[in-house]
């Protein structure tokens, strides 16, 4: 379990690397409008990633 949970980070991480190292501007900009988004939206935005990765983790299984 701890080897799939540290293999799972870590194609994280590469993912969440892959818009700033090819395309710091594009990056930057997504991150300032992030910064606008009230914290209701900021919210729904995380559980809907959390809900996709459930579902996908689910289909998976």
């Amino acid at each position: 379990m701890t080897d799939f949970l540290l293999g799972a980070a870590a194609l994280m991480l590469v993912l969440e690397g892959l818009l700033p190292f090819l395309s710091p501007r594009l990056w930057r900009a997504a991150f300032e409008r992030a910064t606008r988004l009230s914290d209701g939206q900021i919210r729904f935005a995380g559980l809907t990633s959390m809900v996709i990765g459930l579902l996908i983790l689910a289909a998976w299984r």
